[in-house]
């Protein structure tokens, strides 16, 4: 499809490439996003808050020479802090929650060169697998509006898949980066636990289960991202491994002969879509033909049918935190008709939650964790789907105030495979290789080693050079 704007199908790494010849000003690549964003977040409701003025006066410099200088970007309202700016976190309670200060990663962002245009749409504390928040409506797929864009980062992977900006940052606690990536067709990789940092104020989120990142167009610009973010900042309580040499030179880079094990089953035996299933099941075979050793097998542990229950009460706990937190440091009142039934649900539940429970949950999924990680002893990866079915329609999350946690349920059973990489701090990604019966995205979903965020952009890079997505558009960006 030929475009008019000579910006929307470049990846970041070229429109960088661009104000670095001095080709374009930052100027025009920002003023090109503004227009797209206008054009196109009236139908998709991916971008809550603009930052217009700001990106201006930034774009006409001087900017910092970085990697991605001049290179427009969108934040997800969540944890990314902007000096006095909101982070309402998709919710109606923080909506005028002021962040004091750039958080550690933001300040990473603008050193990289990146030039910020506003915040994206979440489902309310980035609890849900789609973004449907009551505060802010709900965020539209561009491969079909009435369908989910996934959570809880929907509104970055909307306004990515849309091409009104080349990539933009997300989180991921349960799958929050993997699960809009493969419903909006992009590449989406979870960082290992302590790659990228989440300070200055906060240590971790949740212990250590949410990592930060951002959803892309190409392997090259996640790959680059990650090189100008990554690193312990002051007082962080975990690290991660050090890379043995960029991410970026790892792109293109032979794999090697890797062991690679796929498995279609479920930990909690939630039926997988027949479309998600023929996905993993011929990106097995493509990787064969690519060179590794691919052998069907199965992730079961004996810990697994107590890691969902477990993991609601770790959740709710945070939840608990979260909330109390926000409304001790911005001096806010906690009542329940600020937050949707289903945030109110988990509170509630976290508040009458014994201290002894709560921990007993959290050692349970540390030692679900240790079971997970002894199946990496001879294997370099494993190849799940990310999702249990492909992009509902919106909607399909909603439950009757009263019986708000089935929501819940109702998430578990569809996203049961990203949230293992999460309470094992694994590094993992969603791979555009697949789309459903009815054209939407379906993403493969690859972990690796913890710290191994190497193995996988050799490996991403390979599959996108045999079935190339970045340049792929929805109709709706045309």
């Amino acid at each position: 499809m030929a475009h008019s704007d000579p910006f929307i199908t470049l990846d970041a790494t070229a429109q960088a490439e661009l104000v670095r010849r001095k080709e374009v000003k930052p100027s025009e690549l920002v003023e090109a996003a503004m227009r797209r964003l206008d054009r196109l977040n009236p139908r998709l409701n991916a971008v809550v808050l603009r930052l217009d003025e700001q990106a201006r006066r930034e774009a006409a410099g001087p900017l910092p020479q970085g990697p991605f200088t001049g290179v427009p970007f969108l934040l997800k309202d969540f944890l990314a802090g902007v000096a006095g700016v909101p982070t309402a976190g998709g919710s109606a309670f923080l909506r005028e929650a002021v962040t004091p200060h750039d958080t550690e990663l933001v300040a990473r962002y603008r050193r990289a060169g990146l030039v910020i245009l506003g915040k994206t749409n979440l489902p309310e504390l980035g609890i849900l697998p789609t973004t449907e928040p009551r505060a802010f409506g709900a965020t539209r797929n561009p491969w079909n509006p009435e369908h989910s864009v996934g959570g809880s980062s929907g509104g970055s992977a909307a306004a990515v898949a849309a091409g009104i900006v080349p990539f933009a940052h997300g989180n991921d606690g349960g799958g929050s980066i993997r699960i809009p990536a493969s419903c909006c067709g992009l590449f989406g990789l979870k960082p290992s636990r302590g790659r990228n940092p989440l300070g200055p104020e906060l240590g971790e989120v949740m212990h250590g289960f949410v990592v930060e990142h951002a959803l892309t167009r190409s392997v090259r610009d996640s790959a680059a991202l990650l090189d100008a973010t990554e690193g312990l900042d002051v007082g962080a309580p975990y690290a991660a491994p050090p890379k043995a040499r960029p991410f970026l030179q790892e792109v293109g880079a032979p794999p090697g002969r890797l062991r690679v094990r796929f498995t279609t089953r479920s930990i909690n035996g939630v039926p997988v879509h027949e479309d998600c299933v023929n996905a993993v099941r011929e990106a097995a075979a493509l990787l064969e033909s690519l060179g590794p050793h691919v052998e069907e097998g199965s992730l079961e542990t004996p810990m697994q049918d107590l890691a969902q229950q477990s993991f609601i009460a770790v959740y709710s706990g945070a939840v608990v935190t979260g909330i109390d937190g926000m409304a001790l440091l911005q001096g806010l009142e906690v009542r329940p008709e600020l937050f949707e039934p289903l945030t109110w649900a988990m509170y509630e539940l976290g508040k009458g939650m014994p201290l002894s429970d709560y921990l007993l949950a959290l050692g349970t999924l540390q030692m679900f964790a240790r079971q997970v990680a002894r199946h990496f002893v001879d294997t370099d990866v494993w190849l799940t789907p990310v999702l249990a079915e492909p992009p509902p329609p919106l909607g399909s999350f909603e439950a009757p105030p009263d019986s708000a946690m089935e929501a819940l349920l109702r998430a578990a059973a569809y996203a049961p495979f990203t949230p293992v990489a999460n309470f094992t701090g694994q590094p993992a990604m969603s791979v555009p290789l697949g789309t459903s019966s009815a054209g939407l995205p379906i993403g493969v979903h690859v972990m690796g080693r913890y710290g191994d965020e190497a193995t996988l952009f050799r490996l991403a890079s390979q599959l996108e050079e045999a079935r190339p997505w970045a340049q792929r558009l929805p109709t709706l960006a045309g």
